[in-house]
């Protein structure tokens, strides 16, 4: 007998063919479909519904009532808030069957998407972005960037930490919990040390 190496809630559903990490906790009424990839030690929370073929680094939380629809890529230590959504298709339609014409949408490294935000499907969100709670994201979003409204648009820059960075003249900021320092250098921010 083969020890199971993940956490799930017996009124978890987790279809065949899923590969799921160690360490891994899904909780109650989830849905993990077929084809899903799940890294170690993600925490897919209450009526989670993960569809085909997604895949999800390591160290993810997911918070309750979260869709993750096919075409979304989630890479390691990215945080979904509850009840936010992805979209996969620009122009559904009932009546017009679209399966297989999802388009892709990827989460970076380290990214956190708010409560009750919605990703419109097609646009990446950069590592370390913060996607504020509500917020409607409608084109690609840099890393270390800070958006919020509907639609969403970009207020300031995030450190890995979580802070709101303040730039310098020159063009640099410090973390005030890690003490990290970052560049603004032609819109787009680096971690320098």
């Amino acid at each position: 007998m083969i020890e199971q190496k993940y956490k799930a809630d017996p009124t978890a559903v987790i279809d065949d063919g899923c590969d799921i990490g160690e360490g891994v906790s899904i909780w109650h009424f989830s849905h993990i479909m077929k084809g899903c990839k799940i890294g170690d030690h993600c925490n897919i929370g209450q009526n989670v519904v993960i569809s085909p073929n997604v895949v999800l680094g390591k160290n993810v939380k997911i918070q309750n009532n979260v869709s993750v629809y096919t075409g979304v890529t989630c890479g390691d230590d990215v945080f979904l808030g509850p009840s936010c959504v992805f979209t996969n298709v620009t122009n559904p339609r009932s009546g017009v069957n679209r399966r297989g014409q999802y388009d892709k949408t990827h989460v970076g490294d380290g990214a956190s998407i708010g409560a009750n935000a919605t990703i419109v499907c097609g646009h990446d969100i950069g590592k370390y972005a913060f996607i504020g709670a509500g917020a409607v994201v409608t084109k690609n979003v840099p890393d270390y960037a800070l958006l919020v409204g509907n639609p969403a648009k970009q207020i300031g820059w995030m450190s890995e930490y979580g802070y709101r960075l303040q730039f310098d003249e020159n063009g640099l900021a410090t973390c005030e919990e890690s003490k990290q320092e970052y560049k603004l250098e032609n819109h787009k921010v680096t971690r320098i040390s």
